[in-house]
């Protein structure tokens, strides 16, 4: 296994170096990782050393060199951890922070967004209607259940009759959905593994103060010793502001689970992660019902305006009583029209047809024939 990971890792010599002065263009953090997982033990190191003694003249395995070699290096594990901690910090702190963002912007959306509040109140009058009852609020876990129920006769979802009376007494409504991405995205995050996380960066970072202690009793460059203690002071500072804005979003979830309507005693047994879910789906599927309400509301409007025109007399049109009157005429006449038209070649005199023909591109001709 070690010949195996030591296909991706620099020679055992640079490693040390890197591991000595903390060097990133040497070591990624994957090799780090790597490392961790090969740190010989004291009992390897005795018997990599007794060998050496008992046969000089044999070269070590490449494995065998490496392991001693990593075994020259003071405090090895605290360097390894403290310079993994470093090099993890700042992707820890973003995936604890942006989900944190995400929530508290996410509140703000639901707060001050008026389609919601068009749904909600709808289908509490509704409900309140079916069930002959005057309930002043509902369930937020309702919302499950509102595209499954289905009306008797026409066997349309409670959710589509919910989306027809907004869209006919709020017109102004959105599809809700595209309003509320950041909830979708808070939607994807466990919040009680985010606060595990954050106390892990704690727990990480008093351990890597006393890593970096560890190592200051050895050999270790003062301007190398500064850095990372700077570097650790700033974390600690980080990471106490970071906890600080966390217990502040989750005291402001909990207020807007109470301008929500929640009961007191039941707001800090709600999850977060559960409540994004609901929203973000109920407002997935309203978008969808919202679009097939307003595309039959439009063929219904084009369906009126067909039937505007249908039933119409051809007789309505201004230009047909020259048609109508060149068609009553006698057939002697027709016929001796068509005659002297023909013997001179010439076109026709002028009427109200063949003005009306000619404004349609459709010209009688020299013949005549209509």
């Amino acid at each position: 296994a070690i010949n195996i990971g030591l296909t991706v890792l620099p020679p055992p010599r640079t490693i040390k170096i890197a591991i000595l002065n903390f060097d990133e263009y040497a070591l990624n953090k994957e090799g780090i990782e790597k490392i961790l997982t090969m740190i010989p033990t004291d009992e390897e190191k005795q018997k990599i050393q007794e060998a050496q003694l008992a046969n000089p003249e044999i070269p070590l395995g490449s494995a065998e060199q490496f392991l001693l070699t990593l075994s020259s290096i003071s405090e090895l594990s605290a360097r390894l951890h403290l310079w993994a901690f470093k090099m993890d910090y700042e992707t820890t702190e973003k995936e604890v922070a942006e989900p944190l963002l995400d929530l508290k912007e996410g509140i703000d959306q639901l707060e001050n967004n008026k389609t919601l509040g068009f749904i909600l109140s709808t289908l509490l009058a509704i409900g309140n209607f079916l069930n002959g009852t005057n309930a002043k609020a509902f369930e937020l876990s309702y919302l499950e259940k509102v595209p499954e129920v289905k009306d008797t006769v026409h066997k349309q979802s409670l959710l589509h009759h919910v989306c027809t009376m907004v869209v006919e007494n709020f017109p102004d409504s959105s599809d809700l959905y595209s309003e509320i991405g950041a909830i979708t995205r808070s939607a994807k995050v466990d919040f009680d593994q985010l606060q595990d996380n954050l106390c892990q960066m704690e727990r990480r970072c008093k351990a890597s103060w006393d890593h970096l202690k560890a190592i200051a009793k050895h050999e270790m460059k003062p301007v190398l010793k500064q850095r990372m203690s700077e570097f650790l002071k700033d974390c600690a500072e980080r990471i106490i502001i970071l906890k600080i804005v966390h217990r502040r979003i989750i005291n402001r979830f909990h207020s807007f689970l109470l301008f929500m309507g929640h009961p007191p005693y039941a707001i800090r047994e709600v999850n977060i992660n559960k409540f994004c879910r609901i929203i973000s789906e109920f407002a997935l599927e309203y978008r969808t019902t919202r679009e097939r309400v307003l595309q039959q509301k439009q063929k219904r409007a084009n369906h009126r305006e067909r039937n505007k025109t249908r039933g119409k007399m051809i007789t309505d049109d201004p230009l047909v009583p020259g048609l109508w009157e060149l068609m009553t005429r006698p057939m002697s006449q027709m016929m001796q029209l068509t005659r002297s038209w023909t013997a001179s070649s010439s076109r026709p005199p002028k009427c109200q047809v063949s003005e009306w023909c000619r404004g349609r591109g459709n010209d009688p001709g020299p013949t005549g024939n209509l």
